[in-house]
């Protein structure tokens, strides 16, 4: 699969189209991502020790892969991905920029 979790990604296709959100978490067996602020649904939740209002919560859902595209880090653009070898390492390639993704990404945390 293309993203990883903590990937932005922008949706697009789909009711949320255009948004863009950080990768909560991906669910491999059955294609699918959760990313945040996407596909909001509503759950009725009863009242528990660890939450004792209950009611109605705001939860994000899972949207097909298919449906989002990773945004290069280096130019905050959607790209497709690639894979190269590169030092003996299978790294992501952005298509539009011919940079590897997961250095670029590590540039900008550190």
């Amino acid at each position: 699969m293309f993203v990883k979790t903590g990937d932005q990604v922008k949706v697009i296709s789909g009711k949320d189209k255009g948004k863009e959100g950080k990768v909560l978490k991906v669910l491999t067996k059955k294609d699918r991502v959760i990313v945040e602020g996407v596909n909001v649904t509503k759950k009725h939740t009863k009242p528990s020790n660890t939450d004792p209002q209950g009611g109605i919560k705001d939860q994000e859902s899972a949207i097909h892969v298919s449906n989002v595209m990773l945004i290069d880090p280096s130019t905050n653009q959607p790209t497709r991905v690639g894979y190269q070898v590169i030092d003996g390492k299978k790294v992501r390639v952005s298509k539009k920029t011919g940079e590897p993704i997961d250095k670029a990404a590590d540039k900008t945390s550190k």
